[in-house]
């Protein structure tokens, strides 16, 4: 560990540590297992990891984040959180992440109070600063803390850390709810999202690690890091996307040149701000 990234280190426990008990809103991502190892290094027993199970998250998360609560040795809850019963989550705005996260402090909210925590922590970082993430504003209201963005731990810090503590998570591909599957605007269903969770499993199971399934109606849109992008066209594995594809009841699917971008769907409200700049010029 370089002295920069001990000291960051020290200086995350420290912060934990004043924090006296926590729970951490605990994903099973990178960011999170990161902030659960850390938050039982300063705390101990004192740290409890507690995760939604939600319609917006694939079952095969959930099964993750409870192997890895195991792996860290931490005390783990779960609990139901119901995002689509807000019209206002369901009708998919650009502020879709502020509704989420709105409705997963809320339920831990209770549990805290249960569990006698004196804090609610989660794992947004310094990168997190720098796109659209409505979801921070929900944060900040309801009084929960980023130890992460306090000690100004960026992705790739986290990611070389986690590697030197043994964390499995250290190289997991970037993850977020399967809402972000669809462009704002598109309401959202449980049925597109067991549509949605379904079509990415049967891309998973092809042995791709880095991509998107995004949802267009009838049309599903791939984006594959471009480093797997040329597994599409070996041992027949783009006929078997397609064909597994159509019997979810997506009519197309394409793949969209430009490779997995996360937040792609916030190009869309960079161009619009790019045209009205333009149009004010």
């Amino acid at each position: 560990m370089t002295p920069t990234l001990r000291a960051k280190y020290d200086r995350l426990l420290g912060i934990l540590r004043e924090l006296e008990s926590v729970i951490v809103a605990f994903s099973g991502g990178v960011d999170s297992t990161f902030l659960a190892k850390a938050a039982k290094d300063a705390l101990g027993d004192r740290a409890l990891l507690v995760t939604a199970d939600s319609e917006t998250y694939p079952v095969s998360e959930l099964e993750e984040a409870r192997r890895l609560a195991h792996h860290l040795g931490m005390r783990h809850l779960v609990v139901e959180t119901r995002e689509l019963d807000n019209p206002e989550y369901a009708a998919n705005s650009p502020n879709r992440c502020f509704f989420c996260k709105e409705e997963l402090f809320a339920r831990l909210a209770p549990v805290a109070k249960r569990e006698e925590a004196a804090h609610l922590v989660y794992g947004a970082n310094m990168d997190d600063l720098g796109d659209h993430r409505p979801g921070m504003e929900a944060a900040k209201r309801m009084g929960v803390r980023a130890p992460l963005i306090e000690a100004e731990f960026w992705k790739a810090e986290i990611r070389e850390l986690s590697r030197e503590f043994g964390l499995p998570t250290w190289d997991k591909p970037s993850f977020a709810c399967l809402s972000s599957r669809f462009q704002y605007g598109d309401a959202i269903t449980a049925e597109k999202l067991r549509q949605i969770d379904a079509a990415e499993a049967i891309v998973r199971s092809l042995g791709f690690k880095q991509f998107r399934v995004r949802h267009h109606d009838r049309l599903a849109r791939l984006e594959i890091a471009g480093e797997e992008m040329g597994r599409l066209w070996e041992d027949g594995v783009q006929e078997a996307i397609v064909a597994r594809l159509r019997e979810l009841g997506y009519l197309y699917v394409t793949v969209d040149l430009q490779g997995f971008r996360s937040g792609s769907a916030n190009d869309a409200l960079k161009l619009m701000q790019i045209l009205r700049e333009k149009g004010r010029a």
